[in-house]
């Protein structure tokens, strides 16, 4: 064999490898943020998961597409590639959330929704140096001067994570009127905001405990409430926000969607895969260790909660006067 026909028959193979024997290809999990955020942390986990456990037979590419908090992908997925069967998208209620308040291309319908496998719980941090030292130091500053301290967090404003500031804002008395003077800062990503935060161009950052767990684990920064009903098993120590008397609680789920026009069987073997990976003590193990719970909500009744999940967004969004 001379070394042409080697090298055109290694081509031929690589070829069928990646076109996949007997229909079969590997899978390509977009996370719309820059590396090190709770979206790029739902591909990578779920898609090492994937091959270790041998339930997919290739390894799941990650592709990092930033912009609009979601909102690019989305389109991307929209407008480009509806019926990509070996596609998913990992989102939240973040993103959701974001769709509620028309800041996407479309509405949850030009999507299916695969499922979710954990949700993470919102907390408020601060620097390790910071003079707030329980959330009512920090709500006696905001409602003595609202623009006093700028927070920041990996939504836009009106996103969920300012959302979720000013719920706790809101329980401690603060009128919708003085919401407006609180200065936001969005970053792509709760990594990205509790870094500046750390150089000190923010004060306060409101998101996702798996988003910044490593820096509380290395002390360069505390929580100062975590929105859940009951302490976060890897936090103990960490107090909530209802055991400082805000009746408040922030969950951010963690899932995903395909490409509306991916076929009923193709969007079916998604949910039977993500099931059979959320059923593995491996998942389990490493959804608790980056701060989530473990929930499963799948197929048809995943996408009627995205449904009217997004409806409860549009309300909470009116409620605090977003929108």
């Amino acid at each position: 064999m001379t070394k042409l026909t080697r090298l055109l028959t290694g081509v031929a193979t690589a070829a069928m490898i990646l076109a996949g024997a007997g229909g079969a290809s590997a899978a390509e999990c977009i996370a719309p943020a820059d590396p090190g955020g709770g979206w790029d942390f739902t591909c990578r986990t779920v898609g090492r998961l994937l091959y270790d456990l041998k339930i997919a037979e290739e390894p799941v590419q990650v592709t990092n597409m930033p912009g609009g908090v979601g909102a690019v992908a989305y389109a991307n997925v929209m407008s480009k590639r509806p019926s990509d069967a070996d596609l998913i998208v990992a989102t939240s209620t973040v993103g959701v959330t974001q769709i509620a308040q028309g800041k996407y291309p479309a509405d949850t319908d030009v999507m299916r929704w695969i499922g979710m496998l954990g949700t993470d719980v919102g907390v408020i941090v601060v620097p390790k140096d910071s003079p707030y030292k329980s959330l009512s130091d920090l709500m006696d500053a905001y409602k003595k001067d609202p623009a006093s301290v700028v927070a920041a967090g990996s939504s836009g404003a009106g996103g969920w994570d300012h959302i979720r500031l000013l719920m706790v804002a809101k329980a401690a008395g603060m009128e919708a009127d003085a919401f407006k003077q609180i200065r936001w800062v969005q970053f792509d990503g709760g990594s990205p905001a509790v870094t500046q935060m750390i150089g000190g161009q923010v004060q306060v950052v409101t998101t996702d405990l798996g988003e910044v767990a490593g820096f509380v684990e290395s002390g360069d920064i505390r929580i100062l409430g975590t929105l859940s009903d009951e302490p976060v098993p890897a936090f103990p120590d960490a107090p909530t926000a209802k055991s400082q008397g805000f009746d408040v609680t922030g969950y951010n789920w963690r899932g995903f969607y395909t490409g509306g026009e991916v076929s009923d069987a193709d969007y079916q073997k998604w949910v039977d895969t993500m099931k059979k990976l959320y059923d593995s003590p491996e998942w389990k193990k490493a959804a608790e260790g980056s701060g989530l719970v473990p929930i499963w909500r799948g197929g048809a009744e995943f996408e009627t909660y995205v449904g009217e999940q997004a409806e409860q967004m549009r309300q909470i969004s009116k409620d605090i006067g977003v929108m």
